[in-house]
Order: structure tokens, then C-alpha cells, then sequence
């Protein structure tokens, strides 16, 4: 491929890798992983609510990974209430797998810029052939890809498995049972899935490059050698 072909895709993937990096971090501190609605049950089942009667007892919940804010719907009307994850949360909730979220979420951070960084250093320089060059691009992009899946993984364990929701609305309710009506992935938790396809999408603008992928083998590896057994 052309060098100015080479710097235009080096470029932008650098753009991009920058994007993902600015993206995750904007992610990181919003309360917009998860949105969903909160039934209270035992209101609920007092007054037998059904039909128009149970939106009286439906309130709202959202979170992130450091904070959230629910309603709670009782009959009463309305009562927000706003929580953190740090330290309040941390006794009901399989802190673990939270931590290793937050975690996983700094590493994709930093690696999208480190790639950014290098995909510019490719456009720009005469990089080695070393990890400053294609093989570096293709572990920076394979690393950021792995921590972009295993944080959605792990977040939907967090949720689906451990009932996350459910554990929040009911966090410091001693009278009152609160179940999960509803539940969806909010945009944050969609960004992850765009910046984890962005760096897969990198990994082939590498390859379209004209950058072989690392350990595969060449194509006239078996005419050399073949030759070189003629030859003796």
C-alpha cells in the first residue's frame, strides 16, 4: 500500500483509539449504565394493586459505577434517593467483580491512548519494528478489545446474575420488599460495546495496512524452502 494510504489509516485509527479513550473515561463517571423501574411488592400485595392501580407503586432507578439515584414508589408518591457504591454499597454487592470493572475500565483507558499514540507515531515516523511498530498496534488494539468484552462480561454478571438492581432498591429498607420490574443497559454501558468494535475495526486497518497478523506465516515460506532443498 502507498505510504500516504498507510499515514490516512494510521491516523485514523489514532483518532479513533483517542475517541474510545475520551468516550470510556466519560463513561466511567456517569450514572448511565443501567436504567430500570423498581416494584414495591409489599405495598403492592397490601392494597391487592393491579392494572393502573400498580404504577403507583413502580419508582425508577439508574446507576453507574460509582453512584446512582432511585424513586421509590410506595403509594405514597414519589421519594428519591441518591447512593454511592463507595463505601455504602460495598457489604450488599459482590465488590469483587465491581472493582475488577472499575479496573479493567482504567486499563482500556490507558492502552486506547497508548495505541492512539503509537498509531501516530506509525503515521508520522520510522518506527522498529518492535512493539513501536505493527506489532505493538496489534497488542495495543488486542489488549483495549479484551478489556472493552471482559468489562461488559463482567457487568452483566453483576446484574443479571447477582440481581445488582435488586440489591440497590433494597438497600437500607427495613419494611418495604422491592423487586426488579424492568431493567435495560443505559448508553455508557453502549459505549463500551462501540470503543470494544473500534479496536477490533483497528486490527483490520493494521492488516489492510499490509501488515501481516503477528504469528502467522508467510506465504512463500514453503517455495524458499523447497528451493533451498533442490539446491542441496
Amino acid at each position: 500500500m502507498p505510504a500516504p494510504q498507510k499515514k490516512l489509516l494510521f491516523c485514523t485509527a489514532g483518532v479513533l483509539s483517542l475517541a474510545c479513550a475520551l468516550g470510556t473515561a466519560a463513561a466511567v463517571g456517569t450514572q448511565l449504565w443501567v436504567r430500570g423501574s423498581i416494584l414495591c411488592s409489599t405495598g403492592a400485595l397490601l392494597v391487592n394493586a393491579s392494572g393502573p392501580e400498580l404504577h403507583k407503586f413502580i419508582g425508577h432507578i439508574q446507576y453507574g459505577l460509582f453512584a446512582g439515584q432511585r424513586v421509590r414508589q410506595c403509594g405514597l408518591g414519589g421519594r428519591p434517593f441518591q447512593f454511592s457504591f463507595f463505601p455504602d454499597l460495598l457489604r450488599i454487592i459482590p465488590a469483587s467483580i465491581h472493582v475488577s470493572v472499575i479496573l479493567f475500565c482504567t486499563v482500556l483507558i490507558v492502552f486506547a491512548l497508548v495505541g492512539a499514540g503509537f498509531f501516530m507515531f506509525n503515521a508520522f515516523g520510522s518506527p522498529y519494528e518492535t512493539l513501536h511498530g505493527p506489532l505493538g498496534l496489534y497488542l495495543w488494539s488486542f489488549i483495549s478489545c479484551s478489556c472493552g468484552c471482559l468489562i461488559m462480561i463482567l457487568f452483566s454478571s453483576e446484574v443479571k446474575i447477582h440481581h445488582l438492581s435488586e440489591k440497590i432498591a433494597n438497600f437500607k429498607e427495613g419494611t418495604f420488599t422491592f423487586k426488579t420490574h424492568s431493567e435495560q443497559f443505559a448508553n455508557s454501558f453502549w459505549t463500551i460495546l462501540v470503543c470494544s468494535l473500534v479496536h477490533f475495526i483497528n486490527a483490520l486497518l493494521i492488516r489492510f495496512a499490509g501488515f501481516e497478523f503477528p504469528f502467522s506465516k508467510p506465504k512463500d515460506s514453503g517455495t524458499v524452502t523447497g528451493a533451498v532443498d533442490l539446491m542441496y
